[in-house]
């Protein structure tokens, strides 16, 4: 029989997701990367879910002249005095980010080498910073974007493909900005933190091609329209390579990354008492999938009290994805923790919370959800079948009728998915 939730752990899991998020905000890691200013103009530019908050963060320690542009999503709007901040659509990019990321790119044009960019990137810039390629439309994009994110490709997957698509993505923006000094300044929402994934690298080199996307896209079944085909097949999409001169005057920089959130969760938990070990930060694979895995050592841990003794908290971050068969809400943070309470089945003395660190799993306002050893009882209490939520991709619904869902507005930041699973029961102790 299953045991209820505890209240405290209710509130540790919270105060370790947001130890995580804390930690990623640019306020405290942007400040520290800023360089010396230049002779000439300083101009900023960026997209992604946490730009805003940088381009602020930046603002506030920067010394001299300084204008600029950059993009992020709806409701993630920070004030700035000097830097113009555009809104537009994520996941699927609407007519404001073609805008913008035209208005972004004509902002660089005719520098000089005496000139600064300063490319404030984060999560989220691949949506956000739309620029078809040649022949295509952003009716094309749309449509790609919509089937990539149904696919199951994990993220790497999905931003070789968007970089082929894009004459913004795949370095073309840095090219751009040539001959000025160019200083990206990254905060990594990706497995792997490889700069050429974050937001499929705008100012950065990428060393695949349109034959790396052409068959990434074959891989899943993805159907394309047809002057998005033509363009992979025709090789007139390539991104900017390593080596390129336009990018010889380029620095980029990571500021902040899921590594450093998970750590910051560990030192809460250290302070609660408990024993934290960091599993992963880049853990790729379908969600349900790494929700069984997580439980397997959860139970492990719980009975016998290997690999690790209890009270213990695993944490573990990265990017999931979600195969969409069902007719549900989707969100990965959710379907991987309604996968781990079906294979807890109610293992007392465990608790967990999964979220995504943007505030945002999926394409709903919900950052994620909270288990706890009574989840399941109380779903069959509502009439609600576990394993049909499941089927049905509706991990939102799930947790949502339940009150369990964790809601904490716009984070801005975005370092990808943060999981913490608490176990107290040392039931691996003999008498």
């Amino acid at each position: 029989m299953s045991s209820p939730a505890s209240p405290d752990r209710r509130a540790l899991l919270r105060s370790l997701f947001d130890a995580a998020v804390a930690a990623a905000q640019p306020a405290l890691c942007l400040p520290a990367h800023l360089p010396s200013r230049p002779k000439g103009r300083t101009i900023v530019i960026g997209a992604g879910k946490a730009s805003a908050a940088m381009a602020r963060a930046l603002e506030d320690h920067w010394e001299g002249p300084l204008e600029g542009r950059i993009v992020t999503r709806y409701g993630y709007e920070v004030p700035c005095q000097r830097i113009e901040i555009v809104q537009a659509a994520h996941p699927v990019p609407d007519a404001a980010g073609l805008r913008a990321a035209e208005r972004i790119r004509n902002l660089v044009n005719g520098l000089t080498a005496d000139d600064l960019v300063i490319a404030l990137i984060s999560g989220g810039g691949s949506s956000l910073l739309v620029a078809p390629g040649d022949g295509l439309t952003l009716a094309d994009k749309q449509l790609v974007n919509a089937a990539l994110l149904k696919s199951g490709a994990n993220i790497s997957e999905m931003n070789c493909v968007r970089r082929h698509l894009s004459s913004i993505k795949g370095g073309r923006l840095g090219a751009a900005c040539h001959p000025a000094q160019l200083l990206t300044l990254l905060i990594s929402d990706v497995p792997g933190d490889s700069p050429v994934d974050i937001a499929s690298g705008p100012t950065v080199a990428d060393p695949t091609t349109c034959a790396d996307a052409l068959s990434i896209v074959q891989r899943y079944r993805i159907d394309l329209p047809s002057a998005v085909r033509a363009l992979l097949q025709s090789g007139s999409g390539e991104s900017v390579k390593p080596g390129d001169p336009r990018l010889s005057a380029s620095q980029t920089r990571i500021i902040t990354a899921p590594q450093m959130a998970l750590e910051a969760a560990a030192r809460v938990a250290r302070t609660a008492g408990l024993t934290p070990y960091i599993l992963s930060d880049s853990l790729e694979g379908e969600a349900r999938d790494i929700g069984t895995a997580h439980a397997g050592i959860a139970r492990q841990v719980a009975l016998h009290g290997q690999p690790f003794k209890s009270p213990c908290v695993l944490l573990s971050g990265g990017e999931t994805t979600v195969t969409l068969r069902g007719q549900g809400r989707g969100g990965r943070n959710v379907e991987f923790l309604l996968s781990l309470a079906i294979a807890l089945d109610g293992l007392p003395e465990v608790h967990a919370i999964a979220g995504d660190t943007d505030g945002v799993d999926g394409v709903e306002e919900i950052a994620g959800a909270v288990l706890t050893p009574d989840t399941l009882a109380r779903a069959w209490a509502n009439g609600i079948n576990p394993r049909a939520s499941l089927d049905n991709n509706d991990g939102h619904g799930f947790f949502q009728a339940l009150g369990d869902s964790v809601i904490t507005g716009p984070t801005l930041t975005n370092v990808n998915d943060f999981r913490a699973i608490v176990i107290d029961a040392p039931r691996h102790e003999k008498p």
